[in-house]
């Protein structure tokens, strides 16, 4: 059984960071292209960040040069380290690991920007 289990979310002033971690199990996490998403209140669920199996990143424009996106396969984790928040960072956050049709969903995590 596959899962992915985000841990990290929280609330956090704006300016303020948190570091997203999302665990995998089931899978040869290695072998993966990982992803953050964030999903906003009736918004749809949109690409924050990837990074692919030989590390290579990819940013949305709206959190480059604050969000670092970053994985370590013998701990079958991706990371998503935010600084500098802002309140349109607040959303629900999504793990996302794919290798060609197989793809796996993390529950989410909640990130909350408010002073």
């Amino acid at each position: 059984q596959v899962q992915l289990v985000e841990s990290g979310g929280g609330l956090v002033q704006p300016g303020g960071s948190l570091r997203l971690s999302c665990t995998a199990s089931g899978i040869t996490f290695s072998m993966y292209t990982a992803a953050w998403y964030r999903q906003a209140p009736g918004k749809q669920r949109d690409m924050v960040a990837t990074i692919s199996i030989r590390g290579s990143t990819d940013y949305d424009e709206s959190v480059k040069g604050r969000f670092t996106i970053s994985r370590d396969n013998a701990k079958n984790t991706v990371y998503l380290q935010m600084n500098n928040l802002k309140p349109e960072d607040m959303a629900v956050y999504y793990c996302r690991t794919s290798r060609g049709i197989l793809t796996y969903w993390g529950q989410g995590t909640q990130v909350t920007v408010s002073s």
